[in-house]
């Protein structure tokens, strides 16, 4: 089972993405902030995040991603940013950052599991 690391400072948005994935049967597991999800991530090894862009603490999503890809612990887990921001420059950032996708919210759960999937699942020979 693959196992899923949600990241967002808001209780009901880790809810609604603990339901939809799973529908997905993957296993998930939370973090609110930044330097949680840093640690959560060393120590669960998750196949991929799930990560709001804006958080409370020192580090934002973009910053954390970056952590998350320079460490030889967590750099091939994949990352996703969620966030409620859609300007270009802001998705550009994040990209940059090492995040292997980008959904503003709100967002449609059936792509946001489609996208999942292809992330997951690799591609056929």
């Amino acid at each position: 089972m693959k196992k899923i690391l949600v990241v967002d400072d808001r209780p009901e948005v880790r809810e609604l993405l603990r339901r939809t994935l799973a529908k997905g049967s993957y296993e998930t597991f939370c973090a609110d902030n930044g330097a949680d999800a840093l640690t959560m991530a060393r120590e669960r090894n998750p196949d991929l995040i799930l990560m709001d862009i804006l958080m409370p603490g020192d580090l934002n999503g973009t910053e954390t991603a970056r952590m998350l890809k320079s460490d030889p612990q967590t750099k091939y887990s994949k990352i996703v940013i969620l966030s409620g921001r859609d300007e270009p420059e802001v998705m550009s950032e994040a990209l940059e950052a090492g995040a292997d996708g980008y959904f503003t919210k709100p967002f449609s759960p059936l792509d946001l599991l489609r996208k999942i999937e292809e992330l997951l699942v690799p591609a056929a020979l």
